[in-house]
Formats: C-alpha cells, structure tokens, sequence
C-alpha cells in the first residue's frame, strides 16, 4: 500500500472519524453538530455508517471555521448550510452554544478581511484578557491541526492588527506553538505538519508587520541593531517577532536569521558599526560565550569617541551563563525596551 493511496472507494466518502481528524475536532462535536444544526452527512445508507462527501466535509468545514472567528454555533450552522460566508453578519454578539464552547469555541473578535495591503498593526495596544488569550490560541491552534492555512493566517494577522507584534508573539503566538510542539512529542511525532504550517504562517506575518527597508528612515548614527542566531542554532522565530516589533517602531534593523557563522558574524559588526547585537540561542550546546564577549569588545570610531555595541543574550540557551556588560531579556517586550532606550525613544 502506498503511503498516499487511499483504499476507501470514492463514492464510499468518509467516516466520521476521519472527518474529526482532518479537520481538528472531536466526532462527538461532529455528531451534536449533525443533531442540532444538521451539519452533517447528506447520504444516510441504511444499516451502514455514515458517509462524508467532499461536499458534506466543504460544508462542516465552513463551520468550524465560522465558530473560530467567534460567530455562534447556530448562526455559523446556518450560514453553511446555504454555503456562503457572505450572509453572515459582521456584528456578531458573544454567546454560541455552551455545548459546544470547548470545541468551537473562538476569538471574542473575528480576524480582520484578508486584503492585499494588510492593516498596519497595533502599537502599544492594551493587552489581551486571560479568556481573549484562551480563545485567541484555541482558535489558532484548531485552524492549524485542520491545516487551514488561510485561517491560521487571518487569526495571525488578527491578533498582530489588535494587540501589537510584542502582544502577540508572548500571549498567543508562542503558547500555540509550544502546545503544538507538545502535542506532537506525547503523539509518536504526529501532527508535525501542523507545527511546521503554523511556523511557516507566523513567519509570514511578522515578516509583513515589519515595513520595507527602503521605507525606514534610518538616521547615520546610531548604528542599527544586528539580530543573528549563533552558529548552529536554527531557531530563528524569536527573531523575526523581535525584528518586526522594532520595525514599528521605525528602529534600523539587520536581520541575518539562522546559523550565522562567527567569522560573518564578526565581520558584519565590524562593517556596520551596530548599536546592539542581538544573539539568539535556544539550546546550552549552542550559546557561545567567547564569541558573546568577543562581539561585545568590538570598537570603531575616530579616536577618543570609540563606540562598541551592546550584546543583547536571546534565548534559554543563555540561562545561567555570565553575561558581565551585556543584557539578557526574559520577554520581547523587555528586549524592544531595551533597544528603544539605545535610541532615546519610548515605545
């Protein structure tokens, strides 16, 4: 059998569990969903399981993306059926069925319109609630496991547009991706997919939150911030949100993302001449010391105006290292304070 060959004949459709499976919710949601609303198959074979068609699967598929945006369960039901989004209201009142609170459950607010030119996102928002959280990741975490990547980009973009990049990367951002990548340790490395969709889609939003290059005005001196992983390190996320949040704030930037080798490293210090260097390591085996202390004694400059910049230490892997004169922030939020006071700028 091969590995994507489907045995099940194609006029045989799906079961409900497979349904449930490809697209994130438990078959007893399906089912109530079927009693309550009429979501469900509309081929009932006598004496036989009941069967999904492609159609049928499009249609409650509609619905769980509905019930993540926060539209009530009976309003989202009926908007499927009809088989359009365009009749649903955009003032839509919290509420839904209880019953279904813990599997369809989403953001108290739908994400914005997807458009072309994206919103410029929120600065300084006030931050979400303990239940916004709650329902932020669980709407982003379900998009993801049915691998809905137009909906795992809206609800990104929609937390971004509301509660700012800092915001969003500490409160929904990281927590879902920390629960995805648990639920793929404890599941024999299934839903690995998920997590790399969901990176993926991350990636992309905070790489559009930031503006281009061409479009900051980047003062002579200071120098920009330098944001690197060090050599062998891989995880360059933390950085992208890092990158994004100073990209808002209008502060110069230089992005040079996974792996950078320390001979590079050194040398794009020496030529730029930065005000901070960000080095990210997520793992002990990883965060270099010496090569911490090596960038943190670089020096340019004219003669009795010799400037250096300051090491800002990113990432687990420096927890417990010495870190004499250089800095080494807990949260985002903490590293864009640090790097604004560089530039005599509040957040």
């Amino acid at each position: 059998m091969g590995l994507f060959r489907d045995e099940t004949p194609v006029d045989a459709g799906l079961t409900t569990g497979a349904v449930a499976r490809r697209l994130g919710v438990s078959p007893t949601t399906l089912r109530s969903w079927d009693r309550r609303y009429g979501i469900g198959p509309a081929v009932r074979p006598d004496g036989r399981h009941r069967r999904w068609t492609p159609q049928d699967v499009a249609m409650v598929e509609t619905m769980c993306r509905l019930t993540s945006s926060g539209v009530p369960t009976a309003e989202a039901a009926r908007a499927a059926k009809k088989g359009t989004v365009e009749e649903v209201p955009d003032d839509w009142e919290d509420g839904g069925d209880p019953g279904d609170a813990a599997d369809g459950a989403g953001a108290s607010a739908p994400a914005p319109p997807r458009s072309s030119a994206p919103a410029a996102p929120a600065i300084g928002s006030a931050p979400p609630s303990a239940a916004d959280v709650r329902q932020e990741c669980r709407g982003l975490a379900r998009a993801a496991v049915r691998l809905d990547a137009p909906a795992v980009e809206e609800r990104l973009a929609g937390v971004v547009h509301r509660y700012g990049v800092a915001a969003a990367w500490q409160e929904v951002m990281v927590p879902t991706l920390n629960a995805v990548g648990r639920k793929w340790e404890s599941s024999g490395d299934r839903y690995v997919e998920v997590e790399h969709l969901l990176s993926w889609h991350v990636s992309t939003v905070l790489r559009r939150c930031a503006p281009p290059a061409g479009a900051r005005h980047e003062p002579a001196v200071p120098g920009p911030v330098v944001l690197a992983c060090v050599p062998g390190e891989q995880h360059t996320l933390p950085l992208e949100a890092l990158n994004a949040a100073l990209g808002q704030l209008g502060l110069p930037s230089r992005m040079f993302g996974a792996a950078v080798p320390a001979e590079a490293l050194v040398a794009a210090v020496d030529r730029l001449g930065p005000t901070a260097v960000v080095l990210w390591a997520q793992a002990r085996s990883t965060a270099s010391v010496p090569l911490a202390r090596h960038v943190a004694a670089a020096r340019w400059g004219v003669k009795g105006a010799r400037r250096r910049p300051l090491v800002v230490l990113g990432g687990p892997g420096w927890y417990g290292r010495p870190a004499e004169g250089m800095v080494r922030p807990t949260a985002l939020g903490e590293a864009v304070d640090v790097l604004t006071d560089l530039y005599g700028r509040a957040p």
